[in-house]
């Protein structure tokens, strides 16, 4: 084996490229972009080195382009990964996502009593950003929650259902 650096997936030639995934969402994206039923090529790699999260993942696919229902789906579950837009193996744009601030009609409220979970209209959420003492070092780590439009349920970053 040579020294340096190994190409441990390889690069696309169209399409996009999203990284810097937390390896337990990258299965998630894969659901909801429903890439068991895209027909081009895909990579899916989980638990590849990462400097920054310890462990990440990529999704490759080819010839995709993202709808913003998509991209704030995606940004939804993994917020600060990184979408890159492939073109002849380059590289022509590069966005990370961030949280979302008002979330319409992309999650499920878990109120059983919620008016959205048994009237036909579209779920709303408003980002709740609370800072928590973090006990390992003196810095604020932000937690975020959604509350519900209607119910003002709150719903954990951890436990938001996509519809």
């Amino acid at each position: 084996m040579s020294e340096g650096r190994e190409l441990l997936i390889r690069a696309i030639k169209n399409g996009i490229v999203i990284d810097h995934i937390p390896s337990e969402k990258v299965f998630a994206i894969v659901e909801i972009l429903k890439l068991k039923e895209y027909s081009e090529r895909i990579t899916v790699a989980t638990n590849m080195p990462s400097s920054s999260l310890g462990r990440k993942g990529i999704i490759k696919i080819e010839e995709k382009i993202l709808e913003e229902k998509e991209l704030n789906n995606i940004a939804l579950l993994a917020p600060n990964v990184t979408i890159n837009i492939i073109e002849d193996y380059k590289v022509i744009e590069k966005t990370k996502l961030d949280r979302l601030d008002k979330v319409i009609g992309l999650m499920k409220c878990d109120n059983p009593k919620c008016i959205s979970n048994h009237e036909n209209i579209e779920t709303k959420f408003i980002r709740v950003k609370e800072g928590s003492e973090n006990s390992n070092e003196n810095n604020l780590e932000e937690k975020t929650e959604y509350k519900c439009f209607y119910c003002e349920k709150i719903i954990l970053e951890d436990e938001i259902q996509i519809q």
